[in-house]
């Protein structure tokens, strides 16, 4: 069968997130099983905006597993600057690779380039909107660390408005029980009514928190998140949040001693160097356990192993879409389709927002 995209970790259900978790484990502890597993196959790895941890994680993760690597981490040094499209792209890519993974500043891109590509394809971020593997991450790494994904108490900071990893980790980790969120942010970055929506369909408790000190001595898991420069109209309503929340020793002293300290990274100045020595600080472990998360995900979609289900039913809407940030507004040859939200209103299929 053909496994799909994963374009939204909450396409799969919570069995197949067991079942990645603990095949990022076994690839962990017995990596020699694995060296030949991908051999003959390529992944491409296309990205339209700088990155660091999840292009070489993917990159690591397929050359582990005996795979090879094309693509661009820079659309200035491809036909992008030539002006050839996101559709085009996809379609040429997916003559040469088996397996191609996607980033993109706009959001809905990845389902947009699921759409011409003849190749699964990975959404490795699409503007503020989602970051399936970046959840991946931190599934296999809350498992490994605390040896559970229920009755948590997790902490949200920092820009909760554009972070796509917040915004994946709160739709997944709703689906486990007893979980507890605190959101903490200014107003101005507060995470999107679409999250909270979710959480509110889940019944999964959370509170809207406007300083870290108001709740770090209740959490077992806090998910620092960088203000995103890249992500502000302009310098000074980035400098505005710039620096409102930094995590520092005083501050984590107040915390459990059992708290987990989580980063997607990179991070600028919102956690003290002087936590990096803290056996609580673990974003480091994080991104290594990311790796074997991917190269799991990897070797399952290959193998067509995975239970997908990413087909939603949509329609045609007249009107555009209501988010300028959305990828209809500069791939104009895109369908402005809509489909239903969890509770029934009409939200934008590329994006998720609503019309």
């Amino acid at each position: 069968m053909s496994c799909g995209d994963l374009l939204d970790l909450n396409d799969c259900s919570v069995t197949e997130w067991t079942h990645l978790i603990k095949l990022a484990d076994d690839i962990r502890l017995n990596p020699r099983d694995y060296m030949r597993r991908c051999e003959g196959k390529v992944l491409a790895t296309l990205f339209y905006e700088p990155s660091t941890r999840t292009q070489m994680s993917f990159q690591a993760a397929m050359l582990r597993l005996g795979g090879q690597i094309i693509g661009f981490d820079n659309p200035v040094n491809s036909s992008v600057s030539k002006g050839e499209t996101l559709m085009d792209t996809m379609r040429i890519v997916s003559n040469y690779a088996d397996i191609i993974v996607v980033r993109h500043p706009q959001e809905g891109a990845a389902r947009a380039a699921s759409l011409y590509a003849r190749c699964p394809v990975i959404n490795a971020g699409d503007g503020g909107h989602l970051h399936p593997t970046q959840t991946l991450t931190d599934l296999v790494t809350l498992s490994t660390v605390k040896g559970k994904l229920t009755g948590l108490r997790i902490g949200v900071c920092g820009d909760l408005k554009f972070g796509r990893t917040v915004h994946s980790l709160l739709k997944a980790m709703s689906r486990f029980e007893g979980n507890r969120f605190y959101l903490i942010s200014t107003p101005e970055l507060a995470v999107p009514d679409y999250c909270k929506e979710i959480l509110d369909h889940a019944g999964c408790p959370y509170e809207e928190v406007g300083a870290l000190d108001e709740c770090i001595g209740e959490l077992d898991v806090l998910y620092m998140t960088r203000i995103q420069q890249e992500r502000f109209a302009t310098p000074e309503a980035y400098e505005k949040q710039r620096g409102v929340f930094v995590l520092t020793p005083e501050k984590l002293s107040r915390a459990r001693k059992d708290l987990a300290v989580l980063h997607p990274l990179p991070r600028v100045d919102e956690i003290d160097l002087a936590i990096d020595d803290d056996p609580r600080a673990l974003y480091f472990t994080q991104a290594r356990l990311g790796m074997f998360g991917r190269m799991a995900l990897i070797l399952r979609m290959l193998e067509e192993d995975i239970n997908i289900h990413s087909e939603r039913n949509y329609h045609v809407h007249a009107a555009d879409c209501s988010n300028p940030r959305c990828i209809t507004h500069t791939e104009k040859y895109l369908p402005h389709n809509v489909c239903p939200d969890e509770n029934g209103q009409e939200i934008c299929l590329y994006c998720e927002e609503k019309c």
